[in-house]
């Protein structure tokens, strides 16, 4: 399989499995989507290294800006890049183009250091680790800080409200934290600021995912469940291996086992929940609307045996692999394209964005897998020579223990699997909690929908009043 613990996301999260426990990759994407949005793309200049005095090496980080709708004194809406190409970022955060004319908003989009094209060290940024040693979320933030300041000078000094969604809302919300001059307040979707180790538990994400396919077909729900001892038993039979190739319409042949069909099947399930939206996407693949309901309705029956079993699932994962019809085969092989950064991310998930995820077999319907940190810890040294910091998040930005914060909204999905590592429930009345009954990962950052529910456009409308509050009292 790929990379073991490398990988996460919280925006496209592929989960990885791994003999430590599930780790998340970077979900496959086919490309940008098509968008009518202009901006003019822009460079500034930022120190590699913002805190030491030791060196003024500098780096050019990109951005893009929209001034078409502001107005002199009006504020910025600035988005926190995540981890990969900011311009796939800028396309798939319509909420931001949606609401910027009433408020005659700039927008800016920031990429984040060591992704898209903000290399540190040009094509040498990932060489090795005295390279890569500047990727972090801390000098991220310091990027993001200075930007504005600099923004501000140019501009005057106008309201910044920070957006992210996934990995970029954490650092929405962590910018509002640590840098509270900056923003005046930030928008933070399906951010998991508390999926770390003593602060959630690992089991949370497949429950929600199983919980997710119970509520469409509760005989989909068993057939999933038997799916993994089907594989495992096929695989052992005579001719098994190249039966499962064949029924799956694999690109390359099965050897030794099974374990890299399970795994992807087990990533699929994961990417199908985050991306369970009302109408049709092409956020990770092209897709119909309510994704997870159509690929159940073709598991909804009791199956006989292994082999209908399988049979039923090969063809309802065309749904995700192949729902235009132009892939041959399934390449098992497939990783994030350039548009996510799955190096920049691997390197990220070992050294301090370790978020958990595990899985029991018990209360949710995916093979046994618990979460070894040691094992994590021993990958991570083996690959980057690092050693991961598994409680450093919490000691650098808080943890709980953020209710003296101000000024922040946290929106998730209820059948999101990062759900679990978000913030649930209002901590006081300017830490505000969104949930969206059957919203996937970020949905309310997407461009306004005919097919959106009312719960999407309600807390779109909680997060436009807080909006106006914050301006209000600048």
């Amino acid at each position: 399989m790929m990379n073991k613990y490398l990988t996460t996301s919280l925006i496209f999260l592929m989960s990885c499995w791994s003999s430590s426990g599930w780790l998340i990759r970077k979900a496959q994407h086919t490309g940008f989507l098509p968008s009518s949005y202009e901006y003019e793309t822009k460079y500034f200049e930022q120190v590699i290294d913002h805190f030491s005095f030791n060196t003024d090496t500098t780096y050019k980080q990109r951005y893009l800006i929209n001034t078409e709708y502001w107005k002199e004194g009006k504020p910025i809406f600035f988005y926190c890049g995540n981890e990969g190409d900011i311009t796939w970022f800028c396309n798939n955060t319509g909420f931001m183009w949606d609401i910027a004319p009433h408020y005659n908003a700039m927008l800016v989009f920031a990429e984040h250091r060591y992704y898209g094209e903000s290399l540190p060290f040009g094509n040498d940024s990932y060489k090795n680790l005295s390279y890569l040693a500047y990727l972090t979320s801390e000098q991220a933030l310091a990027d993001f800080a200075v930007l504005i300041s600099a923004l501000r000078k140019q501009h005057g000094q106008i309201p910044v409200i920070a957006f992210g969604g996934s990995y970029g809302g954490m650092l929405a919300a962590w910018l509002r934290m640590k840098y509270p001059s900056a923003v005046i307040g930030s928008i933070a979707a399906s951010a998991p600021i508390w999926q770390f180790s003593g602060l959630c538990n690992c089991e949370t994400a497949f429950e929600i995912i199983s919980d997710l396919i119970s509520k469409y077909s509760h005989n989909c729900y068993l057939n999933v469940r038997k799916s993994w001892p089907a594989i495992y038993d096929v695989a052992k039979e005579a001719g098994g291996l190249l039966w499962l190739t064949k029924a799956f319409s694999l690109c390359k042949p099965l050897k030794d086992d099974s374990s890299q069909l399970q795994e992807w099947l087990q990533s699929v399930w994961f990417n199908l929940a985050e991306v369970n939206y009302p109408y049709p996407a092409k956020f990770l693949q092209t897709l119909p609307a309510w994704p997870v309901k159509i690929i159940c309705e073709k598991l909804s029956h009791p199956l006989a045996d292994n082999h209908k079993t399988l049979e039923a699932l090969a063809d309802a994962m065309k749904i995700y692999y192949n729902y235009t019809g132009e892939s041959p085969c399934l390449d098992l092989q497939t990783e994030a394209t350039p548009s996510l950064g799955v190096k920049g991310w691997n390197f990220q998930a070992c050294t301090e964005m370790l978020m958990p995820i595990c899985t029991d077999n018990h209360n949710d319907i995916f093979p046994k897998q618990p979460w070894n940190l040691d094992d994590v810890i021993n990958d991570c040294k083996k690959q980057y020579s690092v050693t991961p910091r598994p409680y450093w998040i919490e000691t650098q930005y808080g943890g709980k223990n953020i209710s003296g914060i101000t000024n922040i909204v946290f929106s998730n999905g209820f059948y999101d699997p990062w759900r679990g590592g978000g913030v649930t429930r209002s901590l006081s009345e300017s830490l505000v909690s969104v949930v969206i009954s059957d919203g996937a990962h970020h949905v309310d950052m997407r461009a306004a929908n005919p097919a959106d529910t009312e719960d999407i456009k309600q807390a779109r409308q909680i997060e436009r009043e807080n909006i106006e509050k914050w301006l209000d009292e600048y």
